[in-house]
């Protein structure tokens, strides 16, 4: 079973980090130099139902493979070596995810204008970054790199 769950997480992992490695390299770069907001709502209409479908089953297969790993939830925040740190760091990637996800939907994209356009860029980059990380971190579940 856990072979399954880990498989289908990193297939969702792929949609969601690729999904933003195309809008981040690709399709921002575009709109910023067109001045044209349309071209990230585009993006977005077509890639938000997948992205956010797979960034709910990384969540869910993540909590599962965590308590699995380490059945003791409050060892998941105490950043300890070991296992404990990567679950704790991945937390910490969730948590920014979700508030600059929830910034950008919130108070940039209602209102995104070519004027805007940059602070949504930020946010863009920012949550790049951070599937990326997203995915350095789960690597080191294998590779022991940020275990400690």
């Amino acid at each position: 079973m856990y072979s399954f769950v880990l498989l289908t997480h990193l297939l969702a992992a792929t949609i969601w980090t690729g999904g933003h490695l195309v809008l981040a390299l690709s399709v921002l770069p575009r709109a910023l130099r067109q001045r044209d907001p349309q071209i990230l709502l585009a993006f977005e209409s077509a890639y938000e139902p997948l992205g956010m479908t797979a960034l709910l089953v990384q969540i869910v297969t993540g909590l599962w493979m965590a308590h699995a790993m380490l059945p003791d939830v409050a060892a998941w925040f105490s950043f300890a070596p070991g296992p404990a740190r990567l679950i704790s760091l991945k937390l910490l990637l969730l948590g920014a995810t979700a508030l600059t996800a929830l910034d950008a939907r919130l108070r940039i994209i209602p209102d995104l204008s070519a004027a805007t356009l940059p602070a949504m860029a930020r946010r863009v980059v920012t949550v790049t970054v951070l599937s990326v990380a997203f995915v350095v971190v789960g690597a080191s579940f294998r590779s022991g790199w940020l275990m400690g």
